[in-house]
């Protein structure tokens, strides 16, 4: 099955970017490059995240082109961007109190990085109440079909956000320590990128939608993504001599189990609204959905507003902000739940 394959390739590669220059644990993580780029662009100061990372450009890049080649590009959008835009927002936010999204769980655990069983347990329960309000009729609305050019922007944002990558002017910030300092060879990045966007297109993986198919309908295929991409990742982790087992002393990572939970079960709720994980955000805007690319754009703002009024977690902990910041995602994605559904039972 494809999807299997795409997983075990996209684990395997994740593992095999920390060898080849990522920070460790932190392989190919969809919300800590969107955080490192809004830091590379200055939505943020924090120094030592800041970084224009090319795997992001090329999933876009990739899904982009799988899209067109096999005719599967559809320009389209309109379903309710301002509740998106805020969605988005709120999954990075949480995903920042946990130091990681989804996919970032599972390979963190990949890793021995046992905080990750918290986290995904997270992820899981925020799906299942996500899948509550599916079932009592959420929905954000129907997209419509846009002109073609509504679909191009957010490849040509990818392109151009490359090119500075690649020429990196001065108006560019870059991390001299910490996380956004370790980054592997532009041309490995790029290339694993695209890679990872073409299987990601053709599988429809999602790292929040397989937990979702499978409480909601009993539906294995998505979430043999998820499982191929562990078992792939921990091979390679086995192989490289990466795995650490515990809770204490993990990479960029705290162990507030706590906060942990909660962070995740914000990303799980949020994602399940979204209709899919950051990942599929991406691989969606590359298919021309404009909502997708709304999402994107929240997901950049919630990481500067993380960093600029200090939500975010540290490997020591997390702050005041961090609690308020979840309880008040929290809060806005069950009441978008609760409201905005067609049906009252």
């Amino acid at each position: 099955m494809l999807i299997v394959i795409a997983g075990l390739v996209f684990g395997i590669l994740a593992a095999y970017m920390v060898k080849w220059g990522n920070p460790p644990n932190m392989g190919i993580c969809i919300a800590c490059f969107l955080r490192d780029i809004a830091g590379g662009l200055g939505l943020h100061r924090a120094e030592v995240v800041q970084y224009l990372r090319p795997e992001i450009m090329g999933l876009v890049l990739g899904a982009f082109a799988s899209a067109v080649i096999f005719r599967e590009f559809r320009a389209r959008g309109g379903s309710s961007p301002l509740i998106r835009f805020l969605l988005g927002a709120f999954v990075m936010i949480g995903a920042l109190v946990f130091l990681g999204c989804p996919v970032r769980a599972v390979l963190r655990l990949a890793g021995g990085d046992l905080n990750g069983i918290t986290a995904l347990a997270g992820v899981v329960v925020g799906a299942g109440v996500g899948i509550l309000f599916l079932r009592r009729g959420f929905n954000l609305g129907r997209a419509a079909r846009k002109y073609a050019g509504a679909g191009w922007v957010m490849p040509v944002l990818m392109l151009c956000l490359l090119l500075l990558a690649v020429f990196s002017p001065l108006f560019i910030f870059q991390s001299e320590s910490g996380p956004g300092s370790m980054y592997a060879a532009l041309g490995i990045s790029m290339v694993v990128g695209l890679v990872v966007g073409v299987l990601a297109q053709r599988t429809r993986m999602c790292f929040v939608g397989g937990w979702r198919d499978l409480m909601m309908v009993r539906d294995t295929y998505l979430f043999g993504g998820i499982a191929a991409f562990f078992v792939g990742a921990i091979i390679a982790n086995a192989a490289l001599g990466y795995i650490d087992w515990g809770f204490v002393g993990q990479p960029v990572a705290h162990d507030n189990q706590l906060w942990n939970f909660l962070g995740m079960a914000l990303v799980g709720l949020a994602a399940t609204l979204l209709g899919g994980c950051p990942l599929r955000q991406l691989v969606l805007s590359g298919e021309g959905d404009t909502d997708a690319g709304v999402t994107i754009l929240g997901l950049i703002t919630g990481a500067a507003i993380a960093h600029n009024f200090f939500t975010t977690a540290s490997p020591s902990g997390i702050g005041d902000n961090s609690i308020v910041a979840v309880v008040v995602g929290l809060v806005f994605c069950l009441t978008i739940g609760f409201f905005m559904r067609e049906k009252t039972a």
